[in-house]
C-alpha cells in the first residue's frame, strides 16, 4: 500500500501559570496546557496521526509521559522524532487537516505560523497543512476554558511515490 491515512486526538487541561503552546508557537495567554511535555496538543495530535498512519502505535509508545527525558520537552522535537520514524518505514507525509478547539484566546493569527512550522518540520510544506480553529460555543470543558483539544487527520505516502 502507497498511501495510507492516520487520525491523532489530544487534550491537555488549561490551568494558570503555564505557557499556552499550539503548533510550536507561544500564544500570549493567562493559561496553558498541563502536561509532562510543553503541552503542545496540536503537535501531539500531529504525531498520534503520522504514527497511527504507518501502524506505530501512539505517541505515549515512542514518548511516554513516566521518562524524565521527555519533561518539559518541546513538541516539536517529538514532531521531529516521529517524522524520523516515518522515514525508517520509507514514509513521508503527504497532507495534514487539523482543527483545534477551545473558547479562549483566538488563534487565528498564529495560524500562518502554525502551517510553516509543521508544514517544514513534517516535510509536507506549509501549502498542504490545514489548521483551523472552533470554539464550542462555551460548552463542555473547551467552552469553560478547562481544556483544549485538538484533532489530525494526515496522509502518508512511501517516499518515492507522489502523495
Amino acid at each position: 500500500m502507497h498511501t495510507r491515512c492516520g487520525i491523532g486526538y489530544d487534550v491537555h487541561q488549561l490551568v494558570e501559570g503555564r505557557k499556552l503552546i499550539i503548533g510550536g508557537v507561544n500564544i500570549p495567554h493567562n493559561k496553558g496546557c498541563i502536561a509532562h511535555s510543553d503541552g503542545d496538543v496540536l503537535l501531539h495530535a500531529i504525531c498520534d496521526a503520522l504514527l497511527g498512519a504507518v501502524a506505530l502505535g501512539d505517541i505515549g509508545t515512542h514518548f511516554p509521559d513516566n521518562d524524565s527525558k521527555f519533561k518539559d520537552i518541546d513538541s516539536k522535537h517529538l514532531l521531529r522524532e516521529t517524522v524520523e520514524l516515518l522515514g525508517e518505514k520509507g514514509y513521508r507525509t503527504g497532507n495534514i487537516d487539523c482543527v483545534v478547539t477551545l473558547q479562549n484566546p483566538k488563534i487565528k493569527a498564529y495560524i500562518g505560523e502554525m502551517q510553516n512550522i509543521i508544514g517544514t518540520i513534517t516535510g509536507a510544506g506549509a501549502e498542504n497543512v490545514s489548521v483551523k480553529a472552533t470554539t464550542t460555543e462555551k460548552l463542555g470543558f473547551a467552552g469553560r476554558e478547562e481544556g483544549v483539544a485538538a484533532w489530525a487527520i494526515v496522509t502518508v505516502c512511501r517516499r518515492e511515490k507522489d502523495c
